[in-house]
């Protein structure tokens, strides 16, 4: 095999694996169009269709399919060997992209940031924050954090926290003004601050633990819908509503007495956030480092 034919395999399999040109563009480093040039190549030189190729999407064929079957533990098995030489003589160097939601960056890596930086002044970290789905193979990201619950089953997931709970909280303004829930039910009652994901469109339903009703999902209303948990905790400093937010992100309030927690004995727990990144190739050094920094610097810390 030529240096050529095999660029034109690889191309093949990220497209494959991205179901996009531009996600796989951005895994190899190369342009959408030269990529699809590469991949053009690679089916002309077989006389067969790989891919179906739509405005919106791209999938295999069932040649494709039966290529990237074949490709796809040959090419990982040379990336595992290739890697595991270049190992030897790594230094943790580079850019490191990241894809979470605005909670995880304000409890996890923003209060952290500068103490990885100094250990690891050889790497730069590109965050992207980002409350929805997102596919982060697709969209050229080395890994993302995420709750638990929202993980997709083909990542490899690492723990960093312990499981957390959510808090419902007012200020002392809107309770001299309302009555205190005395359980969910009640919040059919009150004004709450809700959250809504900008790509679907639905809003959050808040989610309790009863202990005679089990699991009970209360679909909320008020004043305020935002896609920003930091402007929901003003909201509710200011006394327009209730809230529903991580024990963390409102610890501090509660301490000092801007916020009061209601319905504690109905919040139920939460899985914790994961780092989780694509498990097919060797993690690279910059994202160990940080999986391992992260880890140290979490264990035995609830959210």
């Amino acid at each position: 095999m030529n240096r050529g034919d095999f660029a034109e395999l690889t191309a093949f399999v990220a497209i494959t694996e991205a179901r996009s040109f531009r996600g796989a563009a951005l895994r190899l480093g190369v342009t959408p169009s030269a990529l699809s040039r590469t991949l053009n190549r690679l089916e002309q030189r077989l006389g067969l269709r790989l891919l179906n190729r739509t405005t919106r999407s791209v999938s295999p064929t069932e040649a494709g399919e039966l290529l990237y079957a074949k490709l796809r533990l040959a090419l990982a098995s040379l990336d595992a060997a290739i890697e595991e030489t270049v190992a030897l003589g790594e230094t943790p160097v580079g850019t490191l992209r990241l894809n979470l939601p605005r909670l995880a960056a304000e409890l996890i890596l923003v209060p952290r940031m500068a103490g990885f930086s100094a250990l690891y002044p050889g790497i730069r970290l590109n965050l992207v924050i980002d409350d929805e789905l997102t596919d982060v193979v697709a969209e050229g990201f080395d890994a993302g954090i995420r709750n638990g619950e929202r993980l997709a089953l083909d990542m490899t997931a690492v723990r960093l926290t312990e499981p957390y709970r959510v808090a419902v909280v007012g200020s002392p303004d809107y309770f001299a003004r309302h009555p205190q829930p005395a359980t969910p039910h009640d919040l059919h009652n009150h004004a709450c601050l809700n959250y809504r994901w900008a790509a679907s469109g639905h809003t959050y339903r808040w989610r309790f633990d009863e202990p005679e009703e089990g699991v009970l999902e209360v679909e909320v209303e008020g004043p305020l819908v935002v896609n920003d948990t930091g402007i929901i905790r003003q909201a509710a400093i200011t006394g327009m509503g209730l809230a529903c937010l991580p024990e963390a992100s409102v610890a501090a309030q509660i301490s000092a007495g801007t916020l009061i927690r209601v319905l504690e004995p109905w919040c139920k727990p939460f899985p914790g956030f994961y780092l989780y990144h694509p498990g097919r190739r060797r993690t690279p050094p910059a994202l160990r480092a940080l999986i391992s920094f992260l880890q140290q610097e979490l264990v035995g810390q609830l959210l």
